[in-house]
């Protein structure tokens, strides 16, 4: 029996630990620790209202836009306005969220994951024109490794021809992401942290000079997404095949819905989106979401017992010695079990509500591949999920922009109210994201936020049921414990956020905690 620890786990958003015990070549045990503090929510309390849009985008870095999002619709809730956001708004925080969604996920697997699978010395008897990678190949001649390397060895099976599209397409993603960073700031102002998503629509309306650059942009990025990211992560696939028989969750999927398509008319959870809300478990079989069954335990967090329970009354205690804890992160619960959340979710949610654009991007790839559906509840199932959902996130987007109309009311007006609670749910890049406040006297007196990571990497709870990622990791088989990459490649496959799934620290900084990172 061995015990292995990865600490930092490198190539995310955040730190993370992950340790493993390993028995005969298998994992028998896994835990993940998010190991630093936030803070934002201990610093909206007593603050005005419209402060929350912007401070809880400094959460992260790679996804604020959807924390601006939850936020407004929170507030939406709260100044009673939510089934009154025009058109034009509506479908304009669609195209800030989804321009951010599409940076996100080229960013994941090129420059996050793809390297658990790129073999480099591939580049070394390069003697082609690219301009890309012969700067590449000179870059590792000279030594300069960063950030390719260091890095644990792996099995690395593509071929020669393959690794060198990989590592093109590893150039040409950056340039990708600046574009779309580029399409957030049409509408959003700014990227990152946007300021045109605000309570009751967007700050400024469209115009067709502003729909023309956003298109253009969009129609790039549409072409590297059909000409590289999806033949890349299909090539992957195929190579290792092996990877789609491992890393299997809870089996349990859950998803708020992401990019609504039309006002609000009910529970949000339940408003129509064109990836739909919904939880998965069993054999496909789907039901509504309900958000009173939404909890968070801390039995094995650095916070005081009773703190946890359902959000909208959770309140932060920290308690850095607490015996049995491991992890800053909350474990959330849904009727008391743990669900995995991401594209893969979303993906299931679909496909078991019948959404014909994904049933047929979906089975055209199994199709590909010789595969049954069971096999995308993997490691590369995930993958394979982000990739598919980005190309048709990519492809809605063309037709939303022709939506827009200019001159017509992207924004209504709305009053702060002295006391009021609200609820903002959407889907984020990593998955599930909510945001539960509260106003009294007109400041915020209350505010949760619970996030994918949160979802995905918190530790096991009360009765010491592992998390998803957790659950995904034990049984995993190990060939050779001093270079894990099997187990970096599941941990990566979440694309997990500890900037977003951390809690905090105290306002006055005291250190709650010391870690040694190595």
């Amino acid at each position: 029996m061995q015990r292995i620890v990865i600490d930092p786990v490198t190539r995310i958003e955040g730190h993370l630990k992950v340790e493993v015990v390993v028995d005969g070549g298998v994992v028998k045990e896994a835990r993940t620790s998010g190991t630093l503090f936030r803070g934002l929510e201990m610093i909206l309390q007593g603050r005005h209202p419209l402060d929350a849009p912007q401070v809880v985008q400094r959460i992260c870095g790679v996804c604020p836009t959807v924390h601006c999002l939850a936020s407004t619709l929170a507030l939406d809730e709260a100044f009673g306005i939510a089934g009154q956001i025009p058109d034009n708004g509506r479908i304009l925080r669609n195209l800030i969220l989804g321009a951010n969604l599409i940076q996100s996920h080229v960013l994941h697997f090129y420059h996050l994951v793809a390297l658990d699978y790129l073999d480099l010395t591939a580049l070394a008897d390069y003697e082609g024109s690219d301009p890309d990678l012969k700067s590449l190949r000179r870059f590792l001649a000279e030594g300069e490794l960063g950030p390719f390397l260091p890095r644990p060895e792996g099995d690395y099976r593509l071929t020669k021809e393959e690794n060198r599209a990989l590592a093109l397409h590893y150039v040409r993603a950056l340039d990708v992401r600046r574009l779309a960073h580029e399409m957030s700031s049409i509408f959003g102002g700014k990227m990152p942290h946007n300021v045109g998503i605000i309570p009751g629509g967007v700050t400024a309306g469209p115009t067709v000079a502003t729909m023309t650059s956003f298109l253009w942009k969009l129609n790039d990025i549409r072409q590297f997404l059909a000409d590289a990211y999806v033949p890349d992560v299909l090539t992957v696939a195929r190579r290792y095949g092996d990877h789609l028989e491992q890393g299997k969750g809870p089996g349990r999927y859950l998803s708020y819905g992401y990019f609504a398509q039309g006002p609000v008319a009910g529970p949000l959870a339940q408003r129509r989106c064109l990836l739909p809300s919904g939880l998965v478990s069993g054999k496909g079989k789907v039901a509504e979401v309900d958000t009173s069954a939404i909890t968070e335990s801390v039995a094995h967090s650095w916070y005081a017992e009773g703190t946890d329970g359902a959000p909208a009354g959770a309140t932060t205690a920290p308690e850095p010695k607490k015996p049995g804890a491991y992890s800053w992160l909350k474990s959330p619960r849904y009727q008391g079990e743990s669900c995995e959340v991401g594209p893969l979710a979303r993906l299931q949610v679909a496909y078991a509500r019948g959404e014909e654009p994904v049933r047929t991007a979906t089975d055209a790839v199994l199709t590909e591949l010789g595969v049954g559906r069971e096999k995308l509840e993997s490691t590369l199932g995930r993958i394979i999920a982000r990739a598919l959902e980005c190309q048709m996130v990519a492809e809605a987007m063309a037709q939303w922009v022709l939506m827009l109309r200019p001159g017509e009311p992207h924004c209504v007006p709305f009053s702060i109210p002295e006391e009021a609670t609200g609820v903002g749910l959407t889907d984020a890049p990593r998955g599930a994201l909510g945001h539960w406040l509260r106003i009294k006297g007109g400041r915020l007196a209350g505010y949760q936020a619970v996030v994918p990571s949160t979802w995905n990497v918190g530790p096991r709870d009360a009765r010491g049921a592992p998390g998803p990622m957790e659950q995904a990791i034990t049984g995993l088989p190990v060939r050779n414990p001093e270079q894990p990459v099997e187990v970096l490649r599941v941990v990566r496959s979440f694309d997990p956020c500890l900037a977003c799934a951390v809690h905090l620290v105290t306002v006055r900084g005291r250190d709650l905690g010391m870690f040694r990172v190595l």
